[in-house]
């Protein structure tokens, strides 16, 4: 996506998404519906200082395009969510 401000919209915090963040460490964002999978990851990468291991993406119900990345065991979801102020 050339041009674009940011390809990261919002986390999206649920408690499926919680349960994911504690099992699989794993965050939930909502992202710019024309992103790609290594735009979401290099932006990732970028803003949090994690290694990706993968990004999933889906469109909601309502519209919006909600990624699932998954982080490396070494980098923690719990810590990226306090960064971020959700917890």
């Amino acid at each position: 996506m050339k041009g674009a401000a940011r390809v990261i919209k919002y986390p999206h915090i649920t408690e499926k998404g919680t349960l994911s963040m504690d099992e699989s460490n794993s965050l939930h964002f909502i992202v710019d519906s024309r992103a790609g999978k290594h735009e979401i990851r290099n932006e990732i990468e970028g803003l949090f200082n994690v290694t990706v291991i993968s990004v999933r993406t889906m469109m909601t119900t309502n519209g919006t395009k909600k990624a699932i990345v998954t982080l490396s065991p070494e980098d923690s979801a719990e810590d990226i969510v306090t960064r971020l102020g959700v917890f």
